[in-house]
């Protein structure tokens, strides 16, 4: 049974199907293979049973937070601040992209929504100041990812539901990883922006300009700060806190920014569930194939044969990771979580590997695939932007591969990365 289902869902992403279409006809594939009566009944628990968990309620109101933050001149501020601090390097548009994907991670927790409009703010003046064709497309691909593993990262609280882990934890968990990403693509930029001499892009009016900068960044920069301290204290739940985001976002946007208005919060709305839509489609689809595979026993019996074949826990981690990738690279980063989270987290008990760990591990490996092609969703919207064709930029992401491999092996085999402040 999850043979047929599984072979239907691989066809039907190679057709190019959406993923949440390509999940409910292999998992209804599945269920007409039992050819059990009570099946029906079954299939619908498993299609809500999903959405109907209370901490389900923070993924719209943080992407909610992130629309009405990202729909005024925040990005403006953001580029601005960031260039302050990092514009006057060689090639500082590059390292305002990196920069900006880490503040801009704690605003909106999706990396297609910064790679999108980061890439829209800075992309177009990379390519006016000269930069290669294919690297602006590169750089942005690349650091978009950052944001899955900023608190709120919409990928973790997905594996925070799934696994019943955690959300708080899996927050925290993932700063670290997340500031020695954006490190590691600092040095990377700074090589290849030395040696290419590429231009210097300092703000106008330099230091004389830091208050103003500084204050008005300020604002948009203190909201992942808040979620952080209110999750390490304990003082209130991830849903909680995903209002307290929205409630924040609408009081700067008011009062401080003074840039939203009634047809801009209802644009928000809307958009808002129309992405919480997508979302549920696919954790619906993921919840009935889900409870095929488990009806099946595939986890437990996979977890077994990967421990018989392979006995030493480094090389099992080593093939989770091999197998991830792989997998990224053709399949949406939170299809994938909650598809192989169930998995994997048989296979972590058997050979002893923290779940806080492991959920952080999956994001980084699931997060490379978005600039990987065939699939790769920042790779596809930067070089968009840009209008480069896919070659060129992919020549130029070598390198970053390279980075987030490294930050990947430092999670996998070295644990206190992702409990340091737990």
């Amino acid at each position: 049974m999850s043979v047929y289902a599984g072979l239907y869902f691989v066809v039907l992403l190679f057709l190019s199907a959406p993923v949440a279409h390509a999940l409910f006809i292999a998992a209804s594939a599945g269920m007409v293979t039992i050819g059990k009566s009570y099946m029906l009944g079954q299939t619908i628990i498993s299609l809500f049973d999903p959405t109907q968990k209370f901490p389900m309620i923070a993924i719209p109101f943080f992407i909610l937070a992130g629309n009405l933050m990202m729909s005024g001149r925040f990005g403006e501020y953001l580029v601005r601040f960031s260039k302050l601090v990092v514009g006057h390097l060689k090639g500082g548009l590059a390292q305002v992209s990196i920069m900006g994907s880490l503040m801009f991670g704690g605003v909106s927790g999706s990396a297609v929504a910064d790679a999108s409009a980061l890439g829209n703010a800075i992309i177009p003046v990379q390519k006016k100041e000269g930069y290669p064709a294919g690297y602006p497309a590169a750089v942005n691909a690349a650091s978009s990812t950052i944001s899955v593993l900023i608190p709120p990262s919409i990928p973790l609280i997905l594996f925070g539901l799934v696994s019943e882990v955690s959300i708080v934890k899996l927050f925290i968990a993932g700063i670290v990883p997340g500031v020695l990403l954006a490190i590691s693509m600092f040095v990377v930029c700074y090589v290849i922006n030395t040696r290419k001499d590429l231009p210097r892009s300092p703000l106008p009016g330099g230091l004389k300009t830091f208050g103003k900068d500084v204050f008005k960044a300020l604002p948009a920069l203190l909201m992942p700060v808040f979620i952080i301290v209110l999750a390490r204290g304990g003082v209130v739940t991830p849903t909680e806190i995903s209002v307290f985001a929205v409630t924040y976002a609408l009081l700067v946007g008011l009062f401080i920014y003074r840039d939203l208005t009634f047809p801009i919060v209802m644009r928000c709305v809307l958009m808002t569930g129309m992405m919480t839509g997508v979302i549920m489609l696919v954790i619906m689809g993921s919840g009935v194939l889900q409870w095929i595979l488990s009806a099946e026993s595939v986890p437990e019996n996979l977890a077994a044969w990967i421990l018989g074949a392979l006995e030493s826990k480094w090389l099992i981690i080593l093939a989770m990771n091999v197998l991830l990738i792989m997998i990224g690279t053709f399949l949406d980063l939170p299809a994938a979580v909650l598809l192989l989270a169930p998995i994997f987290l048989g296979i972590a008990n058997a050979i002893g590997l923290d779940p806080i760990q492991l959920g952080v591990l999956m994001v980084v490996n699931l997060a490379i695939g978005l600039y990987t092609p065939p699939v790769g969703t920042t790779l596809f919207v930067s070089i968009s932007i840009e209008r480069v064709g896919m070659g060129k930029a992919v020549r130029e992401l070598a390198p970053f591969y390279l980075a987030a491999i490294t930050i990947l092996m430092l999670v996998s085999f070295f644990p206190p990365l992702t409990s340091v402040f737990l």
